[in-house]
C-alpha cells in the first residue's frame, strides 16, 4: 500500500525500510509490540481482583496443554523476555519501560 501511496514499483528495487522513512508510517509490528508490553504491565500492576488479571494468570486444572505444537498463550512472550517474575518486575514502572525495547525487538525478529 505504501509502495502505491508513493508510486513505487516493485521492479524500481526500493527497501521497506526507505519506503517506511518516505512515508513515516509506524511498522505495524513494533506497534502491536509496544501496546502490548504498556497492557501488560499496566494488568499487573492492578490491585484488585478483576477478569483481566485473573486471566493472565489462569492455569488449567489438570495442569496439561493440548498434544502436538503448543499454542501460544499471551504471556509466553512475557516470561521469554522478562522470565517467570515479570508480574513482580512491572511494579518498578521505569524498569518496565527501559526493558520495552527488548521486548520489541524480540517481536520484531519473530515477525520477520
Amino acid at each position: 500500500m505504501e509502495r502505491k501511496i508513493l508510486g513505487i514499483k516493485l521492479a524500481d528495487r526500493v527497501k521497506c525500510s526507505e519506503i517506511r522513512k518516505r512515508t513515516q508510517i509506524q511498522d505495524i509490528v513494533d506497534f502491536v509490540a509496544k501496546q502490548k508490553w504498556k497492557w501488560a504491565g499496566h494488568v499487573a500492576r492492578l490491585k484488585d481482583n478483576r477478569w483481566s488479571l485473573r486471566v493472565i494468570e489462569w492455569q488449567p486444572r489438570n495442569g496439561k496443554r493440548s498434544r502436538g505444537r503448543q499454542a501460544r498463550r499471551w504471556r509466553d512472550d512475557l516470561v521469554k523476555t522478562k522470565g517467570n517474575t515479570w508480574n513482580r518486575d512491572t511494579r518498578d514502572r521505569d524498569e518496565w519501560k527501559r526493558d520495552a525495547e527488548g521486548y520489541i525487538l524480540q517481536w520484531m525478529d519473530r515477525a520477520s
